[in-house]
């Protein structure tokens, strides 16, 4: 299973995934381009030491990150899914995308992807942290299929 995150604008938000990443055993690919400079402190910061043990992967485009990812299932996190990430039977090899911060995914990206999957909320509001959203769906698609670690 792999995280993939589309454009991501908030250094912190990335660095927080990759602590996850690095926790859960799982990659993160970062899809290019990037709201800050991939040196950016505050990505370390918020991964602290956790970022020298994670897989990282960088993809100058969706493009090229689709050709890496090969047949692997592309669920993507979206408010503007119906399904629950609680009725979805994830797979061991899904990669998880998560949009950018301030906008999600561009339709055409999100027609590229073989499912759409929510986060159950209060509908009076609109989204949670990116860091969040992937912790809470990290967590579900890796129980589910046996693959929390010990």
């Amino acid at each position: 299973m792999r995280i993939a995150l589309y454009e991501p604008e908030i250094a912190g938000n990335v660095g927080a995934v990759l602590r996850l990443g690095a926790c859960l055993g799982v990659a993160v690919d970062l899809i290019e381009p990037m709201g800050f400079v991939w040196n950016d402190r505050r990505v370390r910061r918020a991964a602290m030491d956790y970022i020298d043990h994670v897989t990282i992967a960088r993809h100058a485009g969706f493009a090229a990150f689709r050709a890496c990812a090969g047949p692997r299932r592309l669920v993507l996190l979206t408010t503007k899914a119906t399904q629950s990430v609680y009725d979805f039977a994830f797979e061991s090899d899904d990669i998880l995308l998560f949009g950018k911060e301030s906008a999600g995914v561009p339709p055409e990206i999100a027609a590229a992807c073989e499912a759409w999957v929510r986060i159950p909320m209060r509908p009076e509001v609109r989204s949670m942290n990116l860091a969040s959203s992937a912790a809470l769906a990290l967590g579900e698609a890796l129980r589910q299929t046996g693959n929390l670690p010990l």
